[in-house]
């Protein structure tokens, strides 16, 4: 092994003193591995989920959007009412709320929730999906529009008297004072690998989010962000949000014979006529898939667990990528993204609410208790030196056994 895979007792200057863990709320039982036809709400199921998140100790949860899903503020009002501690994500995109009306919505869930509010902007990756809800702008001015949303967003929660507003995408005449979030404006999380992207993250986002990518590209992105945001006068640099679909078993060798059975049902769902078809027609248009499909066609296996296969078989729609073993080495593996800057880690499974409890119970006491560790002591605990995935030639035999 190089000495660059010794993990030592050494910190990383890149790493992340601490880590929060996100997941996302499902609404019913419905998943990738066993469809069940639905667009509404299992309310019973719902709340089971959103409980099991908060005994699991999730520090937050995405309450996604889309033009045929549930409308991401009222559910996330819900979660709110239904925690006392997980800070809901809403999902937003520009095109579908005012800014003002959005500011409004905001701060009004940030009181309602003691202030856990917590917004991602989507600017829009597929034009088509734009188009369900009538927007037609191209992609570059979509992410223009993000920008001065961001700006309004801001003035209206902190604006002490009415202004007025005559930009490009919106206009306005005295508003506001608006209604004001509970105790400061409600940090904003925007992502994306687009050129236009990266400026804006940059220079306006609070954080700044990241599908899972091998180790040395995903440190490219995120100095190609924090550069922008220097350069932009900024002191206090955005966070780094990253995302996984982790597959874990008692062992290895046990989670790649999971993680063979998994990406098996996965394909055969995405074949299947039905919703996800509209994903899989052609190329994707946002660069975040693109990557992705990039990544799994010049390998399957990356770094310590990574596994591209997954996004590979779903055309990388969404968020796909995997990390696969034992809570230990998937446990390592997310300390590694740690060690390279990200200090928010969303994991969520394809068997949804039992890889939720299974990931409160195996996967996230493990990351936090070595970073607790370096805390007390200043140096790196042992976990990553001993399970060392991918970098064991054994693991890459598990990971190949049995594929036909």
């Amino acid at each position: 092994m190089s000495d660059a895979l010794t993990f030592g007792s050494t910190i990383p200057s890149t790493a992340a003193p601490a880590v929060e863990f996100i997941s996302l709320s499902h609404l019913n039982p419905s998943t990738e591995l066993n469809p069940v036809p639905s667009r509404g709400i299992d309310l019973p199921y719902f709340r089971r989920y959103v409980r099991a998140l908060e005994d699991a100790g999730y520090d937050y949860t995405l309450l996604p959007y889309g033009a045929g899903s549930a409308d991401s503020f009222v559910v996330a009002s819900a979660v709110g009412q239904l925690t006392e501690r997980i800070r809901p994500i809403v999902a937003l995109r520009p095109n579908t709320t005012f800014p003002t009306v959005g500011a409004q919505k905001l701060a009004t869930l940030d009181q309602l929730t003691g202030g856990r509010a917590v917004v991602h902007l989507i600017s829009g990756g597929n034009d088509a999906e734009q188009a369900r809800q009538g927007d037609y702008l191209p992609k570059a001015r979509r992410y223009a529009r993000t920008s001065e949303y961001i700006d309004i967003l801001r003035r209206s929660w902190t604006e002490p008297a009415a202004f007025s507003h005559d930009g490009e995408f919106y206009r306005f005449d005295g508003f506001g004072p608006g209604f004001a979030p509970h105790d400061g404006p409600i940090p904003i999380s925007i992502g994306g690998q687009s050129d236009e992207a990266f400026a804006i993250g940059g220079e306006k986002a609070d954080i700044f989010s990241f599908w899972g990518e091998p180790l040395a590209d995903l440190r490219g992105e995120i100095d190609r962000v924090h550069a922008i945001a220097r350069a932009a006068g900024r002191t206090t640099l955005p966070r780094i949000w990253v995302t996984f679909r982790p597959i874990i078993a008692r062992t290895d060798e046990l989670a790649w014979q999971k993680a063979q059975q998994y990406v098996a049902k996965l394909a055969e769902t995405w074949q299947k006529p039905g919703p996800v078809q509209q994903y899989r027609q052609g190329a994707p248009q946002n660069v975040g898939s693109q990557r992705a499909l990039a990544f799994a066609e010049r390998s399957e296996l990356y770094d310590r667990a990574l596994w591209t296969r997954t996004a590979a078989v779903t055309n990388a729609a969404g968020a796909s990528t995997a990390l696969v073993g034992s809570p230990e080495t998937v446990a390592a593996a997310i300390l590694d993204y740690v060690d390279h800057g990200a200090s928010l880690v969303s994991i969520r499974g394809y068997d949804t609410l039992a890889d939720a409890i299974d990931y409160g119970e195996h996967v996230l006491p493990l990351v936090r208790q070595e970073l607790a560790h370096r805390r007390e002591t200043g140096q790196r605990g042992t976990l990553q030196a001993e399970h060392l995935g991918n970098y064991d030639p054994a693991y890459a035999r598990f990971a190949t056994a049995g594929q036909r």
